[in-house]
């Protein structure tokens, strides 16, 4: 997805876009990266079209549900739905295998730093269901990792505004 076909779903559609694709990102399927998804939503808050406010609360919101979805599919299928997983895409065994460690050694901190790693913070979900991790204490450290993320990336679009455009382009 680029930044052109963002720009068109967002302008049609609005708010509802960044929630979906959002969440799409954060449910780790290929083609929604947020280094161009984040950074366009401050733009387009920057210009007036939506709150900052706003985008943050749908960012956290989709981001929240969307490891929701796979902290559920891994609490669920646990160690039979990662070997699928990994079979499919076998390049996240390394990045799903530090995952654990770190959920084992450092618990909630271990899921709030993995929500800051790039493409670890979308399949730290995953693991942390595997382990099932208290629900209310993982669904805080994401949230909080979440929103650190988002807030660095919606924060640059907003406050960078077209030369963020420029080096996404």
């Amino acid at each position: 997805m680029n930044i052109t076909m963002l720009t068109l779903y967002f302008t049609k559609y609005g708010a509802a876009a960044i929630f979906v694709i959002v969440l799409l990102e954060y449910m780790n399927m290929p083609g929604f990266p947020a280094g161009i998804i984040m950074p366009l939503s401050g733009v387009w808050a920057a210009r007036g079209n939506i709150h900052f406010l706003t985008v943050m609360l749908i960012t956290l919101t989709a981001g929240v549900l969307g490891s929701w979805i796979l902290y559920a599919l891994g609490r669920t299928g646990g160690n039979l739905l990662l070997e699928k997983y990994l079979k499919k895409f076998p390049k996240q065994r390394e990045p799903i295998e530090r995952n654990f460690d770190l959920i084992r050694q450092k618990g909630c901190l271990g899921i709030f730093i993995s929500k800051l790693i790039p493409m670890v913070r979308t399949i730290v979900s995953i693991p942390a269901g595997v382990l099932k991790s208290n629900f209310i204490k993982y669904t805080i450290s994401s949230a909080l990792g979440v929103f650190v993320w988002n807030l660095v990336f919606v924060g640059a679009g907003y406050f960078l505004g077209d030369a963020v455009l420029t080096y996404l382009i």
